[in-house]
């Protein structure tokens, strides 16, 4: 996600959410994280960024152990979106390559571990 801090600020949009998550809190509108208040409060005023800025899908099928690469060219922020968490796989010490980029970021000091997976 990329934003205009000033844009941000003008329209409120701390607010906005915040709105959405006390109403969540209460009634349990939604069950996938924390994407639909932001979808709610955008509704749908978004544009995509390019792959380049955000290689999202790093975390793969947990369920079934897969693991996925980088897509070819220069990359800004790597994203495990989905169950497959790099701390949970290392955590399992069924790692994949790419978990160990994350690994120096672990506050637990996890070893460097690959599956043969």
């Amino acid at each position: 996600m990329v934003i205009d801090l000033l844009k941000w600020r003008h329209h409120g949009f701390t607010q906005k959410l915040e709105h959405w998550m006390r109403i969540q809190k209460r009634y349990r509108i939604y069950e996938l994280g924390s994407l639909p208040p932001f979808l709610l409060v955008f509704a749908g005023n978004v544009a995509p960024v390019e792959h380049r800025w955000n290689q999202h899908g790093l975390g793969g099928d947990n369920l079934q152990g897969l693991c996925r690469d980088l897509h070819p060219g220069p990359v800004s922020l790597l994203h495990w979106s989905g169950k497959g968490k790099p701390w949970l796989r290392l955590d399992a010490k069924r790692a994949c390559t790419l978990d160990n980029l994350w690994s120096p970021y672990d506050l637990y000091k996890h070893e460097m571990l690959i599956s043969d997976s």
